[in-house]
Order: structure tokens, then C-alpha cells, then sequence
């Protein structure tokens, strides 16, 4: 599948990068900010979350109402996210419509950020905290992230907590912003059916003004904390069980191996946990992920149970991961590349999703692969890739947690 990738820089250091597929009917933009939870003083955790529910409250000459309707009446598919690195806005439309889908995005960029909206949407965000409250899930992958990282601002939870988000002040936020949110610490990643010279025009006359900072993010790597710990809460019925330990950094190219062992360690339906755990009744979730970041990178293993069986399902979990190397085949190998391989391919087919692994790979790396490349990457892994990544990096958890019923 053939795409042109093509980049530039405008002076005020905005970053445009583009995949242009001419047979594409459809083009999608996003702006990617180098700035999450990571890069938050911890008196402000949760404001870059808050500043992405912000920015679709208005401009000082655009309503709310104005940016959802606008969007609306284009046909775009539009939304934002924000983790503990970057922060997203993003439209996807048919081609015809992507120069008024992109002036609308980034007329959304620099939001009025009124007190009265503050306020309100402060109540939001704090609604949200508490339905999060309410997963299990969530309550001890949060605990187990800040045990693991801290100080370290890893360790910082995206939404924030209760304490921080009533603490914020509309000044602290509007001072996070000019700050983080410059045209130098910004990616405009565009794919589809784009014409690059007029994007980057429009580009131009609508971001030009937008300020230089020297925004950079802290170096370091965290802790890796190792700790054994156990909570209650009411309402909870299920043993939650969940470990993390450290894998390769998203600079390294260890991670393509690092992604197959958890495919093949915790993989819904077809894997050595589910195997091990949900076809003989032991466990009703077992899972295993990998999630590369900057500077480091994040393994993680997961099961819930009945909470009696808590003990014999975690020593099973230790038991498969001490024996993944010895266990690890050539059909293994084959299997995870060949479904790895199918999922990359199957999202270059679709702008908005070339447009997102673009934008988050130059965000955090500054590079360009093409899907060729990448591909040619995951089958040049090797068994002995796999077992050595695992000696460099264990998948053995540092920090373990465990939530019970109160």
C-alpha cells in the first residue's frame, strides 16, 4: 500500500507531517500535543484531561455549540483523548470537506478556557473520577501505577484526583497551557487524500500566530518501585489481581518482540493465561499487555477470580510467565507475527488510523516508518529476538496488587 509521507516545520516551530494517498476518499488531521499527565506539577494532576474537555467549550468567537455543529454539518468523525503523554484532537471527513474540518480544528485549539466554564466542567471531571471509582479495574491499576512510579510523574493518575481537580484554579490551568500547549510542542499529523502545499497554507494562516515556549519534557526514567500490596473496598465481589514490571522504551526496537511475548503470554481467547486460567473455570479475565513509552516501557498482567481462589490463580500466573522462554515455538512466532502483521495492515487502510499511528510515532520519536518498514520489522523477529528481550526486560512483575471484597 503506497503512501507519500512529506513534512515541514513553520516558523513558529509547528510541525506538519502528512501521508498522502491520493486514492483515498476521505482525510483526517489530528494535533498532537507533546504534553500529558507525565508533564504535570503534581498540584495540577489532571489538568491536561481537563484542558481536553476545555477546548470544546468555545473560542472567544466560537461556542460550544458552534464546534459541535460545525463538526456535525461537515460529516466529521471528531473527538480528543489524553494520556500520560500526549494529548489529541483529531476530525476525519471526506476530502471535499477536510479544509473546513481543519479550520475548525484548529480554531478549537486556542479555546477562550472562561471561568464559568471552568466551573462547570470542573463538576464534570470530578463526576467522571467517581464514576472511575466505581471499576475495580481502575482503582488498583491506578494504586499499582503509583506505587511503581513514583516520584517519578509517571505516577500521575490522566484524570487527576478529588483532592487536585478541586484544588485547580482557572490560573494554574491557563498557565499549564501557554506553556504545553505551544506551537513547538505540537504535531499536526494529516493522512488520506490530502493536498499538502494547500494544508499547510491553511495550516499556516490559521496556527502562524501561535507562540514558541521551548516546551520540553523532563528526562528520567521512574523507580520500578517493587512492592506487595492488598486492598479492600465495599462493594467489590471479585478477586482483582494485577502486576507490572518494566519492558522496552518506545525508542527501542526490543518492543516489536516485547509486544509478540504478551500476545502470547495473556492474548484473549488463544494464549497461555487463558488456557491456563479461563478454559479450566479458574479465572473469568486474565489478560497481558504491553505499552511502550518514553524513556521506558510498561508490561502489564492481570486476573480476576473468585476470592478464594485468588492465591492459587496469581501462583498459576507466576508459574506461566517463569516458564514463557522454555515454552516459546516457532508456531508461536508465526501466528503472533502473522496477526500482528494483519492488524497494522488492516488500519493503514482507514486515514484516521495512519493519521494516529503517525502522529503518536513522530509525537514521541520524531521519526517516520512506512507500513513497509514496520512490517518488514515484526517478520525480521526471531525466537531468540523474543528469549532475549525477555532476559533484558522480565515480564515478572516489580509491583503486584491485589483489591478483595471489604
Amino acid at each position: 500500500m503506497t503512501a507519500q509521507f512529506t513534512s515541514t516545520t513553520l516558523d513558529n516551530g509547528l510541525t506538519i507531517i502528512a501521508e498522502i494517498d491520493p486514492t483515498a476518499h476521505s482525510a483526517a488531521a489530528g494535533f498532537f500535543v507533546k504534553t500529558g499527565a507525565r508533564d504535570e506539577p503534581s498540584e495540577l494532576m489532571g489538568v491536561s484531561h481537563f484542558l481536553e474537555h476545555m477546548m470544546f467549550k468555545g473560542t472567544d468567537d466560537l461556542s460550544p455549540d458552534d464546534i459541535n455543529n460545525g463538526f456535525d454539518a461537515l460529516g466529521a468523525r471528531h473527538n480528543a483523548y489524553t494520556s500520560n503523554e500526549i494529548t489529541c484532537f483529531y476530525a476525519q471527513t471526506i476530502h471535499e470537506k477536510f479544509d473546513e474540518a481543519l479550520a475548525l480544528l484548529a480554531r478549537m485549539m486556542r479555546p477562550a478556557l472562561r471561568q464559568d466554564d471552568f466551573d462547570t466542567e470542573k463538576g464534570v471531571i470530578l463526576e467522571e473520577i467517581a464514576m472511575y471509582q466505581d471499576n475495580p479495574f481502575w482503582v488498583l491499576y491506578e494504586e499499582a501505577v503509583d506505587r511503581c512510579f513514583r516520584p517519578h510523574a509517571l505516577a500521575h493518575r490522566v484524570l487527576g484526583t478529588t483532592d487536585t481537580i478541586t484544588a485547580m484554579t482557572s490560573g494554574g490551568m491557563r498557565g499549564y497551557f501557554h506553556d504545553r500547549y505551544s506551537a513547538d510542542n505540537t504535531t499536526l499529523a494529516l493522512a488520506g487524500r490530502v493536498d499538502f502545499d494547500r494544508a499547510v497554507e491553511h495550516a499556516h494562516s490559521l496556527c502562524g500566530s501561535w507562540s514558541r515556549t521551548g516546551a520540553v519534557r523532563t528526562p528520567g526514567e521512574p523507580a520500578w518501585n517493587t512492592e506487595r500490596f492488598t486492598m479492600r473496598k465495599e462493594g467489590v465481589t471479585r478477586a482483582y489481581m494485577l502486576g507490572l514490571a518494566q519492558g522496552p522504551a518506545a525508542s527501542d526496537d526490543r518492543r516489536y518482540a516485547a509486544a509478540i511475548l504478551t500476545q502470547v503470554l495473556g492474548m484473549p481467547d488463544n494464549s497461555r493465561l487463558h488456557w491456563a486460567l479461563i478454559e479450566p473455570g479458574l479465572a473469568d479475565e486474565t489478560l497481558a499487555q504491553y505499552e511502550p513509552l518514553d524513556g521506558t516501557g510498561e508490561y502489564f498482567v492481570y486476573a480476576s477470580c473468585d476470592p478464594e481462589r485468588a492465591d492459587k490463580v496469581w501462583s498459576i500466573v507466576d508459574r506461566e510467565i517463569a516458564g514463557l522462554a522454555e515454552s516459546l515455538t516457532e508456531d508461536d512466532l508465526v501466528r503472533l507475527r502473522a496477526k500482528v502483521a494483519t492488524g497494522l495492515t488492516l488500519s493503514a487502510e482507514r486515514p484516521g488510523d495512519r493519521m494516529q499511528r503517525l502522529g503518536r510515532r513522530w509525537s514521541l520519536l520524531g521519526e517516520y516508518r512506512t507500513l513497509e518498514q514496520e512490517l518488514a520489522r515484526i517478520e525480521a523477529v526471531t525466537l531468540a529476538d523474543l528469549r532475549e528481550t525477555l532476559e533484558a526486560f522480565p515480564i515478572t512483575p516489580r509491583t503486584v496488587g491485589t483489591l478483595l471484597p471489604e
